[in-house]
């Protein structure tokens, strides 16, 4: 198998027929027969998986992927991506805002260049002015708490060779988060502006993104626990620094201290300081107890295609 072609389902019933018709069109264009499409089917709510199993009949390359429920996008990419088994593997959005044709711009570059990896970023970012200016905040926060230099406004669409996918397959976590695994597995990547179409709203809301950010941080660094330490240290000398003053005031000056407020506002600081930095401890250690439980990030029910069992 020379191309793989690996995409996820979710309330994606209306846009399958199109993507699998042009993805087919550019595929045997570039290698005949000798392709695979995959679709992972991520508990979609809609009739995404009748509508893909019913276009096997059409498109015999067609692969089905069924997860036994909804998983997320990234763990399904990753299950989309262990099912495949080309030469190369092209990871797409099925929702035509990345156009399936942009695989001839990324193999052309890709034998041209002789790398491993050929990723897709936006010129601008789409959306209105909030989602544009959450996803600025997202990466720039992401690079200051962990020290990773993601590439800005990354899209899902990339070209893979077969062994930076096995590379990346060996990544075991159970709380995935791709962006952060396709830069730390390494291998020669290069990028290629793309421009990206919007057909629907992202389903990336402000909470989402915060909840992948917190996930992706905890991740790939330390830093909020090494922030913990320091900030502890900081509060303690500022603590050694007033009883100072207090006891010095206490012997030679002894004005006596009105400061009900003063004690009333250090109260309520340190105690939500101490319930975010336990806050922060605790999401350590639930992935730790996530992890340990090693179970898996996602189950097939079925596979409907030639993998079929």
């Amino acid at each position: 198998m020379k191309l793989s072609v690996v995409a996820t389902l979710y309330r994606s019933a209306s846009y399958i027929e199109e993507f699998c018709r042009r993805t087919e069109k550019v595929a045997v264009s570039l290698v005949g027969d000798a392709h695979e499409i995959v679709l992972v089917n991520d508990g979609s709510p809609d009739d995404s998986l009748q509508v893909a199993v019913r276009l096997r009949q059409s498109h015999p390359q067609l692969i089905v992927v069924d997860l036994s429920r909804n998983f997320g996008h990234h763990k399904a990419m990753m299950t989309g991506l262990a099912h495949a088994s080309g030469e190369r593997v092209f990871l797409i959005d099925s929702d035509l805002e990345e156009e399936p044709e942009w695989l001839l711009s990324f193999t052309e570059r890709m034998d041209r260049e002789g790398c491993d990896v050929v990723y897709g970023v936006q010129e601008q970012r789409k959306g209105n002015r909030f989602e544009r200016w959450s996803g600025e905040w997202f990466y720039a926060l992401f690079r200051a708490l962990t020290g990773l230099a993601l590439p800005k406004n990354v899209v899902t669409a990339r070209l893979m060779t077969r062994r930076y996918v096995e590379a990346l397959l060996r990544h075991d976590e159970r709380e995935v988060f791709l962006a952060g695994l396709w830069h730390i597995t390494g291998f020669d990547q290069r990028a290629h502006a793309v421009t990206k179409k919007s057909t629907s709203e992202t389903t990336y809301t402000f909470r989402r993104k915060l909840g992948l950010l917190v996930n992706s941080v905890t991740s790939f660094s330390s830093a909020p626990l090494v922030t913990i330490f320091y900030f502890g240290i900081c509060i303690s000398l500022l603590a050694g620094v007033g009883t100072l003053y207090l006891i010095v005031n206490w012997l030679f000056l002894a004005r006596p201290l009105s400061g009900w407020t003063s004690v009333i506002a250090s109260i309520w600081l340190l105690g939500g300081l101490i319930i975010s930095f336990i806050g922060i401890i605790g999401v350590y250690l639930s992935k730790m107890f996530s992890e340990t439980k090693r179970r898996p990030y996602s189950i097939v029910r079925q596979v409907y295609g030639k993998k079929e069992s």
